[in-house]
C-alpha cells in the first residue's frame, strides 16, 4: 500500500477515534468508513477494524467506568450473548461483495442511529428491560460485530436511552465495555483465517491511542458532541453509499 494512502489513513483514523470516543463509541464504523473511502482491500479492513476498536475501546471503557458511568448488572444482560456471538461471527468469512453490500447497509444504519442518539432524551425515570430481550439484542449485535469487524456500540447505546435504561454517559460507559468485548472475540474468532495481522496496524495503534484518550478524556466530561454527529454522519452515509453502490 502507498505511503501516502496510509499517512491520510492515519490522520483521518486520529480524528475518528477522538470523535467516537468522545461518546464511548471505538469507531469501528468510522474506520471501516475511511477503508471504504479510500479502496482499501476487503481482506484488511476487518482485521484492522477490530484491533483498532480494542485500543481505543479500553481506554473509553476505563475513562467513563472510572467517572462513574456504568452499571454491571445492565453490561451482563447484553454481553451474555453478544460475547459468544461475536466470536461467531468472527469465524465465518463473508465472500467480498457480499461483504462491500452488508458492510455498506451497516454504515447507512450508523449514520442514521446517530442522529437518533443525539435526539434522544434520557427518560425522568429508568426502566428495566426483559432479559429475553436483552439476550436477543446482545446476541444480534454480537453477530453482526464479529462479522463486520465493528464492535457494536453504536447500535446499542441508543437503544439503551430509548428503551430508558440509563442516562446518556451511563449508556456511553456500557457501550464502550461492550464494543471492547465484542472487538476482543470477534479478532479471536477471524484470527483463526489469518497468518499475520496488516502491517499498517503498527502505524496505526499509536495514532488511535492519542485520538481515543484525547476524545474519552473530554466526553466523560461535558463535551459537546452536536457537531461531531453531524461530521460522522455525512462520513458513514458517503461510504455507506460507496460500498453499497460503486464497490
Amino acid at each position: 500500500m502507498e505511503t501516502e494512502i496510509i499517512l491520510l489513513c492515519g490522520a483521518l483514523f486520529l480524528v475518528v477515534s477522538f470523535l467516537y470516543s468522545s461518546v464511548g463509541h471505538a469507531g469501528a464504523s468510522g474506520y471501516l468508513a475511511i477503508m471504504a473511502l479510500l479502496s482499501f482491500p476487503v481482506a484488511s479492513m476487518k482485521p484492522i477494524s477490530l484491533t483498532l476498536n480494542i485500543v481505543v475501546s479500553l481506554i473509553a471503557s476505563y475513562k467513563f467506568i472510572r467517572a462513574g458511568y456504568f452499571d454491571k448488572k445492565l453490561f451482563l444482560v447484553f454481553a451474555f450473548t453478544s460475547i459468544p456471538m461475536a466470536f461467531l461471527g468472527g469465524y465465518l468469512q463473508l465472500d467480498p461483495y457480499w461483504f462491500k453490500k452488508l458492510a455498506g447497509l451497516f454504515l447507512l444504519g450508523s449514520a442514521t442511529m446517530l442522529l437518533v442518539r443525539q435526539h434522544l432524551k434520557p427518560a425522568e425515570q429508568l426502566k428495566t428491560i426483559s432479559l429475553p430481550l436483552a439476550l436477543g439484542i446482545g446476541a444480534l449485535i454480537g453477530f453482526l460485530s464479529g462479522l463486520l469487524g465493528v464492535g457494536g456500540g453504536i447500535f446499542l447505546s441508543p437503544i439503551i436511552i430509548l428503551l430508558g435504561l440509563a442516562q446518556l454517559r451511563t449508556a456511553s460507559g456500557i457501550a464502550a465495555l461492550f464494543i471492547l468485548c465484542n472487538s476482543l472475540l470477534g479478532l479471536a474468532g477471524h484470527y483463526t483465517h489469518l497468518s499475520t495481522l496488516p502491517r499498517e496496524i503498527l502505524f496505526f495503534i499509536p495514532v488511535v491511542i492519542i485520538g481515543g484518550y484525547t476524545g474519552a478524556h473530554l466526553g466523560s466530561g461535558k463535551f459537546n458532541t452536536k457537531l461531531i454527529t453531524t461530521f460522522l454522519f455525512v462520513v458513514l452515509l458517503s461510504a455507506g453509499i460507496k460500498f453499497i453502490l460503486v464497490g
